[in-house]
């Protein structure tokens, strides 16, 4: 898939590398322009209709999440470009789909894009077709321990697990049980049932999935209302249970 671009980066050498870079080893990548500090990047942005910005964090008049704060929900992924490793958490909190570190690697660079392209691609092809999970309803079982014993659950009655500390909040229908395990535990066990872990504190049932907005980050909305964000490394993963 063609991937339309932007390179956001305020030293003219290191842009130059990045776009000769994606020139020799990216070839679905077109670079629609170039831009040095934010405001330069906010025009570009609204002047075109893009899949992927490569940012650097730090700029004239305003750093990288400045711009993100600027532009809002986007539909763009974001790939940071940058010489300093200790932004990695703010990246993954602004929904960065992958984080690389100045000197750039190739062989990250190309990993970086063919991710984004994935991403892309699948949500292309669902965009105008009906969500249908390529799961099975399953007619398992689970328990949950209770304090005088424990409690019977229906898999296909589970909604979605939300992780809280060291319990997990498990919502079937519009009741919530809070249960003494981890949400990795319940991930292991729920895995072969049609359930995905879209963010490190959802795991949500697949069938319960009614709709996907791509949006900010990306997000799914449950059969109850329930809209969850989806985690830019975990997108790949939700998409294939899809088309």
């Amino acid at each position: 898939m063609n991937l339309n671009a932007i390179i956001v980066e305020d030293e003219e050498t290191s842009r130059e590398i990045l776009r000769n870079y994606i020139a020799k080893y990216c070839p679905k990548v077109t670079i629609k322009g170039e831009a040095s500090n934010v405001e330069e990047a906010l025009i570009l942005i609204r002047n075109h209709e893009l899949d992927l910005v490569f940012l650097d964090v730090e700029m004239p008049y305003g750093n990288a999440f400045d711009l993100l704060d600027k532009v809002g929900d986007r539909q763009f992924e974001t790939v940071f470009v940058t010489a300093y490793n200790h932004y990695a958490i703010d990246a993954l909190n602004a929904h960065a789909a992958y984080y690389l570190l100045k000197p750039i690697s190739i062989d990250k660079l190309i990993e970086a894009v063919d991710y984004v392209a994935e991403i892309k691609q699948k949500e292309n092809e669902l965009q105008d077709v009906v969500l249908q999970p390529k799961v099975n309803q399953v007619a398992g079982k689970i328990t949950i321990p209770l304090q005088n014993g424990f409690e019977v659950l229906q898999i296909n009655d589970i909604l979605y697990c939300q992780a809280d500390d060291n319990y997990t909040n498990i919502y079937v229908g519009d009741k919530k049980k809070l249960v003494s395990k981890t949400l990795k535990y319940f991930e292991d066990i729920l895995k072969e049932n049609g359930f995905a872990r879209v963010h490190k504190s959802y795991l949500v049932n697949v069938n319960a999935v009614v709709e996907y907005k791509k949006g900010k980050g990306g997000s799914v909305v449950l059969s109850n209302g329930k809209q969850v964000m989806v985690s830019p490394s975990r997108k790949k993963e939700l998409l294939s249970f899809f088309g």
